[in-house]
This record gives structure tokens, C-alpha cells and sequence, in this order.
């Protein structure tokens, strides 16, 4: 593993220990070279996905670009961190074991959708206003109302399709 602040390949592992949720490894690693210390994690990867966006451009999977979109519509609420990792591994789950390698943005939108609505109704507004591309003051009136509804009918309903084509 390289090091971060010299660059140097030469790292060694002074501790190894399961995360909480024992879906990863914590390794704490030091540098002979410059001293320095730092952290990473080692995670099982089932299969190597590939993003579809709308453009039709295709980018590798990364789960920390998924990671830092939900922790900013969460941003300020109190949510633990520790169901935040949960349900970022979750998502990342149910899309290695969808049997796909090729997944679309918009799926990868609504499963994070899903997750926030269950999670925090102010971070799932947030997040829909990006992903949704909210342009309008009744864009929010109309999924607040949605929301409304769905809490006085006891359900789930899946959000309103994209209307930004």
C-alpha cells in the first residue's frame, strides 16, 4: 500500500481488526520511511460494476463517491454513522449481487432514494431536489406532499419518476 504523504510502496501493518459490522477490515498502517500513519479498509468485492450515466458515458463503480452523496444530503441530521455505512452497504449489495455488471445511474438514484426516505425525511427532500433536478418551489410542494401521504397511509410508495428526461 502506498503512502500518502512520502509515496513510498513500502507500508507495514501494525494492527488489523473487523469493523463494526464486520463488513470490512480495518488496517492501521505505518511508513517506515517518513513515520507517517493512516488507515484503510479492505472489503469483499463480488464483481467489478460499471456506471451507465444518461449521457450513455460509462465509469467504474465507486463506493465512496456513493458514500459521500448520501453523507451530503445527511449532512447536519442527526444519523448515526453507523447507519449510514449500513445502508451504503446495503445498496452496494443489492447491486453486486443483482447479477449485473453494467448498472445505470437512475438505479443507483432511487436505491438511494429508498434508503434516505426510510432513513431521514429532510435528507431524502435533499437529495431528490438534486436528483430530480428540482427547479421550481411546487417541485418541493409536490414531494413534501408525497411524503405527507405516504406517512398518513402507513406505506412506501416508490418516489415520482424524473421528469428532467
Amino acid at each position: 500500500m502506498r503512502c500518502p504523504y512520502c509515496g513510498s510502496l513500502d507500508t507495514q501493518v501494525k494492527d488489523s481488526r473487523p469493523t463494526d459490522d464486520s463488513a470490512a477490515i480495518r488496517r492501521r498502517r505505518v511508513c517506515p520511511d517518513c513515520g507517517g500513519r493512516f488507515t484503510t479498509f479492505e472489503r469483499v468485492q463480488l464483481r467489478e460494476l460499471t456506471v451507465v450515466k444518461r449521457s450513455g458515458r460509462r465509469t467504474v463503480f465507486d463506493r465512496d463517491k456513493l458514500q459521500t452523496s448520501i453523507e451530503v444530503a445527511l449532512r447536519k441530521r442527526a444519523v448515526a454513522p453507523e447507519r449510514i455505512e449500513r445502508m451504503v452497504n446495503g445498496i452496494v449489495r443489492q447491486l453486486e449481487s443483482s447479477g449485473e455488471g453494467e448498472i445505470t445511474s437512475s438505479a443507483i438514484g432511487e436505491l438511494v432514494m429508498e434508503g434516505l426516505k426510510a432513513l431521514d425525511d429532510v435528507a431524502y427532500v435533499r437529495f431528490a431536489s438534486v436528483y430530480k433536478n428540482f427547479r421550481e418551489a411546487r417541485d418541493f410542494e409536490a414531494i413534501l406532499d408525497q411524503l405527507s401521504s405516504d406517512e398518513e397511509a402507513g406505506e412506501a410508495v416508490p418516489p415520482p419518476p424524473r421528469t428532467d428526461g
